[in-house]
């Protein structure tokens, strides 16, 4: 783990991956979801709706994903101070919030017909509300931190914390009463066709691609920021008379 915190080493790295990363992400995606738009039948009992599963589920996961990523690098910055971790971490908040924001656009286009209402109070939508919440408090605490130079180790404390939420969200279908229909991936199989489950497979794959390509090129871009910084400081330090 440690032998990427060299930032020129991490760097060469970033750079060969992003474009590898874009290029995958974007042909999975595109190709997924004109598959699931064009050629997949409607659902026998959900219709044309169906095809909305082809963004809503990878946007979903993603959302989940990119807090994890923020607490795994929290978990990092923490236990082993990893020089990168809180780059990381900052860099997967807004991807996250984006995703997270676009799955509940989603899920409420996706509610209109299926239960007759945009919204309602169930425990996989609000949760799923909280960690957009989780989100955008936890880039003003990362935004706010930088700012006025305190320590990095609040909004990693902060990210900890917020992945209480995570089991949430996945268990909450399971454990209230719901609209939400119940998951269907489970260790134990799928309960959806396979003629819509490949495509939206290869739509998480792609939409995971890009997630992680973002997340590379905001790490670079914040690195950069970091250490232009850095030179800055440095010398207006040798620019003082002695």
């Amino acid at each position: 783990m440690h032998g990427f915190a060299n930032p020129r080493r991490f760097l060469g790295l970033a750079k060969r991956l992003t474009p590898i990363l874009l290029v995958v992400g974007l042909l999975a995606s595109t190709g997924a979801i004109v598959w699931g738009l064009v050629m997949v039948p409607p659902d026998r009992l959900m219709g044309e709706t169906v095809r909305i599963i082809f963004i809503h589920v990878p946007t979903a996961w993603l959302g989940m994903a990119g807090w994890m990523t923020i607490a795994g690098s929290s978990l990092a910055l923490l236990v082993w101070r990893h020089p990168l971790a809180a780059l990381a971490a900052r860099a997967a908040a807004i991807p996250g919030a984006v995703f997270t924001a676009i799955c509940l656009a989603t899920g409420s286009i996706w509610g209109r017909p299926t239960w007759g209402t945009w919204w309602v109070w169930d425990g996989r939508l609000t949760s799923m509300l909280i960690l957009l919440f989780l989100y955008l408090a936890y880039i003003a605490l990362s935004q706010a931190v930088d700012r006025e130079g305190a320590s990095s180790r609040l909004p990693a404390i902060f990210g900890l914390v917020g992945a209480v939420n995570i089991p949430i969200i996945n268990r909450s279908v399971v454990w209230w009463n719901s609209l939400h229909q119940p998951p269907s991936i489970t260790t134990g199989g799928s309960s959806i066709d396979g003629v819509f489950l490949w495509p939206m497979l290869i739509a998480m794959l792609g939409f995971t691609c890009l997630f992680a390509a973002t997340v590379l090129m905001n790490m670079r871009a914040l690195l950069a920021q970091a250490q232009a910084e850095a030179r800055l400081r440095r010398r207006a330090m040798e620019a003082e008379p002695a």
